[in-house]
Order: structure tokens, then C-alpha cells, then sequence
């Protein structure tokens, strides 16, 4: 190891992780499968470590492979800052920025303040990272991030958007086909949209309403999307955001006095971006519109 090694072998290594196979990796990649399989060998023998091993469902990383894994994802994620920061070189707004956001926010309320962003400055190019996985700022996985909770890292710019108020809605078909409920007791009567796997916001729920638990759940999703689209397919009673239902006829709120639940919204990113122009627009673009989105 005392020999510096090549970034592309750490890629590769990323590639058969994902794909389970040599052949997947080098689709993945766009390189010819031998290379693939000599970039392997090539880093086993420079770490002195067997990565995979063959199994009937492809190859199997090793405890080694699965323990180098985050840190080889951590280079990957600063080799594509990098190229994002070189391509931003220059007088203008130019570029890429890469976002990050809940499902609902990233899918239902960002796309039109991207639409207007990439309008006015035509150079810059938006990747938009959807999942409610919170992506690392610090490990440059995104530049900039839509975040539910307060971030603690002390080298983010982090502001305040405001909070994100969640009450429970149905479509207008649902409740003229099986009623609407008058009151939480009402609740178990009706068929309930929830999440399949126990949720901090599964959690901070049921405090206010205890009728919001799995077994009670008609309908089983751990995709807010998904349990969004069954709201507006006229599937049961699930939670939605009120800024979101305001928007359209089909999401109509119901037991708004008993049940409200509001989630604190910042717009982060990392504090050596903060004079960079093209993540500063986008910074200053997304807080405008997800203040007006909040109300």
C-alpha cells in the first residue's frame, strides 16, 4: 500500500457493490468487463484484502468490502463536488447544484421553483436528489438540502423556511361514499392511509392521535408519495400537507381542529458553498419559494 491508488479502482469497487456482478458494474460504468475485473484485483491486492466472493446470486462482498464501503461512497460523493465546483468556474451563473428533499417536498413543491430558477439563469444545471434519507452535507453528497429538523453541523449555512403544518385529508369521493368522520373517535371506521414500518413521525403522532398506529391502517406504504396518491385516488384518510392540499380540490382537510402537526423547515448547505454564485441563487431561490409555499 505504499503506492497511491487510482480513484477508478474505488469506483469500480462502488460499481460491483451496487450491481452484485462484474458484467452490471461495467454496464453501469461503460467500461468493458475485463476492466472491471482487473480494477478489483488490482485494489484486493493493493489493500492486501479479498473484497468479493462468488455466490449463486453473483458476488458477495466481504465484511472488508462492506466495511470500506462508506468511505469509498465518501470519495465518490467529493469527486463529483469537485467536478461540480470546476464546472462553476467563471463569471456568471453556471454550472451544477445538486438538491436534495423529502419525496413530497422534492416532487410536489420544488419542481416549479426549479422551473423558474433554470429560466432566468439558463446555464445552470439542477440535480435533484429525492428521498427521504437524510443526505450528508459535510460528505458533499448534496450541495443543498430541504430539511424537517433543525441541522446541528456547525459548518452549514442553515435558515429557517418556517413550519410545514400536516393534517389529515380524504378526497371529496371517499367522503361522500363512507361519510366524514366528526371527531378522532370516528376515526376507526374509516379506512386509514399510514406508513408500513414504525416512523419518528409514526411516533410523534400518536401522541395527538392515538387511532394513528399500523394496525389501524387499511392501507400499508412507507412512500409518502405513494400514501399521498392513494389520498387523491379517494382511498381512505391519510396526512398531507395543508399548504399542499390548499392547492387542488381533490385533497379536502377533515378533523382540522383535533389533529395538526407542524414540522420545522430549513434550507441547509455547506458554508464553503455560501459564495459560490450558482449554489447561492439556488439557496436564495428555494427560501423564497418554500416561504411562500409555508404560508
Amino acid at each position: 500500500m505504499d503506492k497511491p491508488i487510482g480513484w477508478e479502482l474505488y469506483r469500480s469497487f462502488l460499481a460491483v457493490l451496487r450491481e452484485a456482478s462484474l458484467s452490471g458494474a461495467a454496464r453501469d460504468l461503460g467500461v468493458a468487463q475485463p476492466t472491471i475485473g482487473r480494477h478489483i484485483a488490482a485494489l484486493e491486492k493493493s489493500l492486501g484484502l479479498t473484497l468479493f466472493t462468488r455466490s449463486q446470486s453473483g458476488l458477495a462482498p466481504t465484511e472488508a468490502a462492506l466495511e470500506l464501503r462508506s468511505h469509498a461512497e465518501a470519495m465518490h460523493s467529493s469527486a463529483a463536488a469537485l467536478r461540480r465546483a470546476a464546472e462553476s468556474h467563471g463569471d456568471g451563473v453556471k454550472g451544477t447544484v445538486r438538491v436534495t428533499a423529502s419525496e413530497v417536498i422534492g416532487c410536489e413543491v420544488l419542481p416549479p421553483l426549479l422551473a423558474a430558477l433554470k429560466a432566468t439563469h439558463p446555464l445552470l444545471t439542477v440535480e435533484l436528489v429525492v428521498s427521504n434519507r437524510v443526505q450528508d452535507l459535510l460528505r458533499r453528497e448534496a450541495d443543498i438540502a430541504v430539511r424537517m429538523t433543525a441541522p446541528r453541523q456547525e459548518l452549514l449555512v442553515a435558515r429557517r423556511v418556517g413550519q410545514v403544518e400536516l393534517g389529515l385529508h380524504a378526497h371529496p369521493h371517499y367522503l361522500q361514499r363512507c361519510g366524514t368522520p366528526r371527531s378522532l373517535d370516528d376515526l376507526p371506521r374509516h379506512a386509514l392511509i399510514g406508513h408500513d414500518e414504525e416512523t419518528p413521525f409514526l411516533r410523534a403522532a400518536k401522541k395527538t392521535l392515538p387511532a394513528w398506529q399500523r394496525r389501524a391502517f387499511a392501507f400499508r406504504c412507507d412512500s409518502d408519495l405513494a400514501q399521498l396518491a392513494l389520498i387523491r385516488a379517494g382511498a381512505g384518510i391519510g396526512v398531507c400537507q395543508v399548504a399542499l392540499a390548499r392547492r387542488e380540490p381533490r385533497l379536502v382537510r377533515v378533523l382540522a381542529r383535533s389533529f395538526s402537526l407542524k414540522l420545522e423547515t430549513w434550507l441547509t448547505m455547506h458554508e464553503d458553498l455560501r459564495k459560490s454564485p450558482h449554489c447561492k441563487v439556488t439557496f436564495d431561490a428555494l427560501f423564497a419559494g418554500l416561504q411562500q409555499h409555508v404560508g
